[in-house]
């Protein structure tokens, strides 16, 4: 019984600092665009690769 003593505020702080991080989060703009990044994965920025030359192997850098 009297871990609870212990536990009990233990849970206070950390639920508090849940809260307090989530704030942050939504008062600094981390859930204001939830599409644009979700969007830009299907997008390929990277040009086409020239074709390999016959007869080498590609080489890993």
């Amino acid at each position: 019984m009297e871990v609870l003593y212990l536990l009990i505020p233990v849970s206070v702080v950390l639920v508090t600092v849940g809260i307090l991080v989530f704030r942050w989060a939504v008062r600094s703009g981390q859930y204001d665009d939830l599409d644009t990044e979700a969007h830009s994965i299907l997008f390929d920025d990277d040009g086409p690769k020239p074709p390999a030359e016959p007869g080498k192997s590609p080489r890993h850098d």
